[in-house]
């Protein structure tokens, strides 16, 4: 078996593979805020509520007056979003809260069933608001389908990194979200979560380049999912090919992949596990092991609401000045320094 099993242009969302279930890559670059935390500019002739076209450098997605994506459900599985630039306000079923960004990472874990809201405040109105951030599903296996939801911060002074020097002294800075890298373990994933468990090989690492810099990622098993995204820089090469910005290189589990950057800055996100060898149903916002789960869920969601919606709209901001916190269903609260 070769190293590179395919390589292929990225859309929106990425391609992924078992456990991960979604990747999408969130680019804006939003304007000047307004009193009410959206644009300071005219949102005419925009489809708002389903706002996905690129214009003017940004999208408003399902958002109205806030960029984001008001109150919605989810069953099944887990949700992890990575923030490298902007905030997201989140609400959710169980009365729990936060404001992250700037490099924090939420992990929540949908399980029996939540609802959540996750809207973009444009907090600066003296400057520019960009955004830009991975949201990462990640499938939960059918012994904890049900298990309870769940969220938590992993922030960004919290999340290790390693650098690794190559032979000519140029540098690769590691971010470990998930599993571990060079010895160094990352934060820990939800409990529930595939992630939690060592042998299943989940890990997910953001990777800055120098330019010429060489990395190598070691190898895990055969049985090993591996997709190398890289999202930003002029080239790489890896296993004799040069690869072009904006493509997906699905890796051999088993092998040391040796990753050398082109001439400038390059950055890569790194999604691997071992697979969930169970059915994976999916249909909108619920992953579920069967096509009768999946009408289950439907089912359920339209009796309960998954606990309901304890917000006085579906698209909450929250009005915490420019402080990064987090308020959780059992009251606690952690509260972090200001966004810059």
């Amino acid at each position: 078996m070769t190293l590179i099993r395919t390589i292929e242009k990225l859309g929106f969302p990425f391609a992924t593979e078992n456990p991960f279930l979604f990747c999408a890559h969130h680019k804006d670059a939003y304007p000047k805020g307004n009193n009410n935390l959206g644009p300071a500019v005219s949102l005419a002739d925009r489809n708002l509520g389903n706002d996905f076209t690129l214009r003017d450098g940004f999208r408003m997605y399902h958002g109205r007056s806030v960029p984001g994506f008001p109150e919605h459900p989810h069953r099944g599985f887990e949700t992890v979003t990575v923030t490298i630039k902007g905030y997201v306000d989140h609400s959710d079923s169980m009365g729990a809260a936060g404001r992250y960004g700037d490099g924090d990472v939420q992990w929540m874990t949908a399980g029996a069933g939540c609802q959540h809201a996750e809207m973009f405040p444009l907090i600066h109105q003296d400057k520019e608001n960009p955004l830009e951030l991975f949201q990462i599903w990640l499938n939960l296996s059918k012994k904890d389908k049900f298990t309870a939801p769940n969220y938590n911060m992993l922030w960004s002074e919290d999340i290790p990194e390693v650098t690794v020097t190559d032979r000519g002294g140029r540098a690769s800075r590691v971010r470990i979200i998930a599993g571990t890298f060079q010895g160094v373990e990352s934060l820990d994933p939800a409990p529930a979560s595939w992630a939690a468990d060592p042998k299943n090989h989940v890990r997910i690492l953001l990777i800055r380049m120098d330019p010429e810099a060489e990395l190598t990622l070691p190898g895990v098993s055969e049985s090993l999912s591996r997709n190398l995204y890289f999202y930003s820089g002029d080239a790489i090469t890896i296993g004799g090919e040069s690869v072009a910005p904006y493509h997906r290189i699905r890796l051999a589990g088993e092998d040391d992949a040796t990753v050398t950057a082109g001439s400038d800055t390059c950055l890569l996100l790194l999604l691997e596990g071992e697979p969930i060898h169970e059915p994976v149903v999916q249909y909108g916002p619920f992953v579920m092991n069967s096509s009768q789960e999946i009408h289950q869920a439907y089912q359920d969601y339209q009796r309960t609401g998954f606990g309901g919606w304890p917000w006085p709209v579906s698209d909450p901001v929250h009005d915490t000045g420019k402080n990064r916190f987090a308020r959780y269903a059992d009251g606690r609260v952690d509260r972090r320094g200001p966004v810059r």
